[in-house]
């Protein structure tokens, strides 16, 4: 897999230059702003991108307005963002348009490194990854008549789970029950929440993100 890698932070950009070699990836370039982050993805055409959410000048959202910039130019380009905090705004413009191959973690996941690689990789093969903590924060600030608050404490689980891109066999593994069960409580949720069940993985993460961006 070919990595491009934009972030500002010297010792952090570094390090993850190192852990993803260590692991037998290909980083085609390190860069610290947005607009060498545009330039190394159309040289270089790689499988992912990692990116810092907020990149100079202004270390506001610079970061993401170069990957959308760089997926214009490179379409269909996977791209994985890295956050130092929670911010609702930034997971749902990555998200907005229903696009493939996008990811949005908190740093600290990078030190979790199985899970990290993890998500970097559901990302290259087109899937959807949101840290589970802005997942928990997305459902708990619901509204008081928010479907939401109908969902029994295990269908919750199920939705996080589902929203972090796993799929029926892994959360039945995590929730140690069969995957019948899943499916089950998967149905439920659809239903409580109005939307339109679908088997496609990608689709219904999509579809729990847009509900929960509503």
């Amino acid at each position: 897999m070919r990595v491009v890698i934009a972030e500002d932070d010297a010792l952090l950009r570094q390090g993850l230059v190192l852990l993803l070699e260590s692991e037998g990836l290909t980083v085609e370039a390190a860069v610290d702003d947005g607009d060498d982050l545009v330039a190394a993805v159309v040289e270089h055409r790689p499988d992912v991108a990692v990116v810092d959410v907020r990149l100079p000048p202004g270390f506001t959202d610079e970061g993401l307005r170069a990957a959308a910039r760089a997926r214009e130019l490179v379409p269909g380009l996977p791209v994985l963002v890295l956050s130092a905090h929670v911010a609702d705004s930034s997971a749902q413009e990555l998200l907005a348009g229903g696009a493939r191959g996008v990811g949005y973690l908190l740093k600290e996941r990078v030190g979790r490194v199985e899970e990290f690689l993890d998500a970097l990789r559901r990302v290259a093969d087109g899937g959807t990854v949101l840290d589970p903590e802005v997942v928990t924060q997305l459902l708990v600030r619901r509204r008081v008549d928010d479907p939401v608050r109908s969902l029994t404490a295990r269908e919750r689980e199920v939705l996080s789970l589902m929203a972090e891109g796993h799929g029926n066999g892994r959360i039945a593994e995590l929730l140690v029950v069969s995957e019948t069960a899943v499916s089950k409580h998967i149905r439920s949720i659809f239903g409580k929440l109005g939307l339109h069940p679908d088997d496609s993985g990608h689709r219904r993460v999509l579809a729990v993100l847009a509900y929960l961006r509503s």
